[in-house]
């Protein structure tokens, strides 16, 4: 090769170099060192290509086509600053896009909705040093929840070593990683402890941390119900309890307790709410009595039936609208493998399902028995209303170990696996609330700790207890149970990758192809 053409290939890598310095320092790498030698390496070629080219160059600088190139070149200099316009305009909006197939960049509903109800200012205080590695994850999610709330959520990091004070004001131990939300000042001050951070924990925490006093749930005990805790499961069933649900009940500000309703003349004044899941005894005479002046005097109640069992609350629930059908849903179409586990994502406008129904979620009920809603005999100011449905192919089957297909005088069409009511007690004598309300769902079994984690259930649960306890902002999709898809990296490895993939790897390849065709056009 010549040397006039020589120095036009290195000139081209020059230009290059010094040109994309810049990018260097303020996009790719942030190093000063990497930037200052691209530029000098840079000066260097393009001196190279001007001495062995300097004869064409005049030659070149007289000549129509130079004005021409003149021309060309204060086009591209438009265009670059175009661009670098076009992206300090993406930059100011901010846009994003989670393309991720279970959309670990997005908060959830649930976390958007508590952000935006936050009185108070709330800053999260992060110790754990930048060498943990779960730094960065933690950061990327601190970083969500100031994006979504920047007035109202603030946060920072320290190293429990170098703020001995401010780890003992909140308890961190050294060496021990943890997370502690506060709020407010001085004698109205408040925190929140957490040693692992999730975005379903995060949430929660700020549920707690802004809630005013705790609701008590009362469980009903005494008829064979579901168990609060593992250890009341029996031997052969360990999964058998309800320990989840009620784990799930505290992180979002509830306190539950067991009600032995014998010997009780009635539900405790405290009770939010009440839950009955999967009786297996029949109900007395004054534990019935009870129940009935809870729900009169503007009680909350939450109700579970399961296949086969009776549990003498029949005409209960019909004062209320609701019968509960013998037999067990069957589906041929929407279940997940066997008829009688039914999926449905059928929901009719009442607002537990809504949030459900936009994101089209399946819910899934194990062995539900289906609900007759009732016109007739009702209590004064009763209104029921379906909340889940099956689809049309459902149907009641009343022998479920003999066959699986309908029969006829079989139930049959869009049944109602859940219902919700509402009673006008404005006028009760001792009232606790305006409006009593009532849950029934025909399945217990989703309250289950193994089924506890099928998050469509678990929302559906979850804004029903919400709903009934009148809390409209529980009533939403909370964050799901997301597994860990995240490669933790160092910042030098990072900024290491960074500049090979964004700087060295396209310049290479520019270069590659300008020194081509220079060859090409030279010969």
């Amino acid at each position: 090769m010549k040397t006039g053409n020589l120095g036009k290939v290195l000139g081209a890598f020059g230009l290059l170099l010094l040109l994309s310095s810049p990018f260097t320092l303020l996009v790719t790498s942030d190093s000063h060192l990497a930037a200052a030698v691209k530029a000098g390496v840079g000066l260097v070629l393009v001196g190279v290509y001007v001495a062995t080219n300097f004869r064409q160059l005049n030659q070149f600088a007289t000549r129509k086509t130079g004005r021409a190139f003149g021309t060309t070149v204060l086009l591209t200099l438009g265009v670059l600053a175009a661009l670098v316009a076009v992206n300090a305009l993406a930059f100011k909006l901010n846009r994003r896009w989670d393309l991720t197939q279970a959309r670990i960049h997005t908060l959830s509903p649930q976390t958007v909705s508590t952000l935006t109800a936050i009185p108070d200012p709330v800053r999260a205080i992060g110790f754990i040093t930048p060498a943990h590695p779960q730094y960065g994850q933690l950061e990327a999610l601190f970083q969500l929840y100031r994006a979504e709330a920047p007035e109202r959520f603030e946060f920072t990091f320290k190293d429990p070593r170098r703020s001995p004070d401010l780890a003992a004001k909140y308890q961190v131990r050294e060496g021990q990683t943890a997370v502690v939300l506060a709020r407010g000042e001085g004698e109205h001050a408040s925190h929140t402890t957490l040693h692992t951070v999730s975005e379903q924990e995060l949430t929660q925490a700020l549920i707690k941390l802004n809630a005013v006093g705790t609701q008590k749930v009362y469980f009903v005990m005494g008829h064979g119900e579901w168990p609060l805790d593992k250890e009341q499961a029996p031997p052969n069933d360990p999964g058998a309890s309800l320990s989840e649900f009620r784990r799930q009940l505290t992180q979002e500000g509830y306190a539950a307790e067991p009600l032995h309703l014998a010997g009780v003349a009635d539900v405790p004044k405290d009770a939010a709410l009440v839950v009955i899941a999967g009786a297996r005894v029949p109900f007395v005479a004054p534990e019935k009595d009870s129940l009935r002046r809870y729900l009169a005097s503007g009680g909350r109640l939450l109700y579970f039936a399961d296949a086969g069992l009776r549990d003498g609350l029949d005409a209960l629930l019909a004062e209320h609208g609701v019968q509960v059908d013998e037999g067990i849903v069957a589906d041929a179409q929407f279940n997940s493998g066997n008829p009688f586990v039914v999926l449905s994502l059928f929901y009719s406008d009442h607002e537990i399902g809504q949030p459900l129904r936009q994101q089209a979620l399946n819910v899934e009920f194990p062995t539900s028995r289906s609900l007759s809603l009732l016109r007739q005999g009702l209590a004064p100011g009763v209104q029921v209303e379906p909340v889940v449905l099956t689809s049309q192919h459902g149907w009641l089957e009343s022998t479920p170990e003999e066959n699986a297909l309908p029969s006829a005088g079989e139930k049959t069409g869009q049944l109602i696996l859940v219902a919700a009511v509402t009673r006008d007690t404005k006028d009760a004598p001792g009232k606790r609330f305006d409006e009593g309300r009532l849950v029934v769902m025909g399945d217990s079994e989703i309250l289950l700790d193994p089924n506890w984690g099928h998050e469509p259930n678990r929302n559906l649960v979850m804004n029903a207890l919400g709903w009934a306890s009148n809390q409209v902002t529980k009533i939403t999709i909370r964050p799901p149970d997301r597994e860990v898809s995240t490669l933790e990296l160092d910042a030098a490895t990072l900024s290491g990758i960074r500049f090979v993939t964004t700087d060295l790897m396209p310049l290479s390849l520019l270069g590659i192809g300008l020194a081509i065709w220079l060859a090409r056009r030279n010969k």
